[in-house]
């Protein structure tokens, strides 16, 4: 039934689908739903190699019977620019089951996600209190380990208050991590090529990994480098309807 909710007869379609490596949007056909609902379905519980119909149902089910976002935010003031709760909800929760599968845990990723949705760009504890509806202790708990991996930091406002900051330059520090990772594996593949004997199928293996990893780590690191700037770049830096020209960051030209 296309807008409501999934049965687990239709959880267990996906599962198959998935297990058969069919797109989103053909399982969905199959399903006569929307893709965005498949997709939404299948990130949230545990992604495409992760994905469990029976899990999925029970999930769904914790998840009824949580206070939901948009209600808590009905009882206080409505939202800001007009935005329709609902679909703010699904978003947040859609980003915050991506953030969980990079590797954070899943209160972890809500508060990173309230960080990053809020105007202000920053919450103090008792807002993260009050819109996650979780103890004070959930949220310094949580605080504590996102500032050590300095994912947010502290600041004062005017009335002294402590708040709450997700550092715009940490999708930076978090790319070049992985940059870092990857030239790792790169040397890695290298050394195998000595130890499996030069002109040898496993070596020649290994050293195609390695020049592939290597380009790959590279190419991140100069694009990096490059777009660094647009994640502190104001609204009005920004070139008309968001376009900078295929995929170039501004002020970056091409390469002498």
């Amino acid at each position: 039934m296309p807008g409501g909710r999934l049965t687990q007869q239709e959880r267990q379609q996906i599962a198959l689908g998935l297990a058969d490596d069919l797109a989103y949007a053909e399982i969905a056909r199959r399903l006569d739903r929307p893709t965005s609902t498949v997709t939404r379905e299948v990130m949230r519980n545990g992604g495409p190699g992760g994905y469990r119909a029976d899990q999925a149902q029970r999930a769904t089910g914790r998840r009824a019977q949580r206070p939901r976002q948009a209600e808590v935010r009905e009882t206080g003031a409505p939202l800001e620019h007009g935005r329709d709760a609902e679909a703010v909800r699904a978003y947040e929760e859609t980003f915050t089951d991506i953030l969980v599968q990079s590797g954070l845990s899943r209160m972890m990723a809500r508060i990173l996600v309230c960080l990053y949705t809020t105007d202000a760009g920053s919450v103090t504890a008792s807002e993260l209190v009050r819109r996650l509806q979780v103890s004070p202790a959930t949220v310094s708990k949580s605080i504590a380990y996102l500032e050590s991996q300095g994912l947010v930091r502290r600041e004062r406002d005017e009335g002294r208050r402590e708040r709450y900051v997700a550092d715009d330059d940490v999708w930076y520090q978090s790319v070049m991590a992985s940059a870092r990772s990857t030239a790792q594996l790169a040397e890695v593949a290298r050394q195998g090529v000595g130890v499996l004997g030069p002109g040898t199928p496993a070596a020649h293996r290994m050293e195609n990994i390695a020049r592939f990893t290597d380009f790959v780590s590279e190419s991140i690191t100069r694009a990096a480098e490059q777009a660094r700037d647009i994640l502190v770049a104001k609204p009005a830096e920004a070139a008309p309807d968001g376009d900078h020209g295929a995929g170039t960051p501004p002020g970056a030209g091409p390469e002498g």
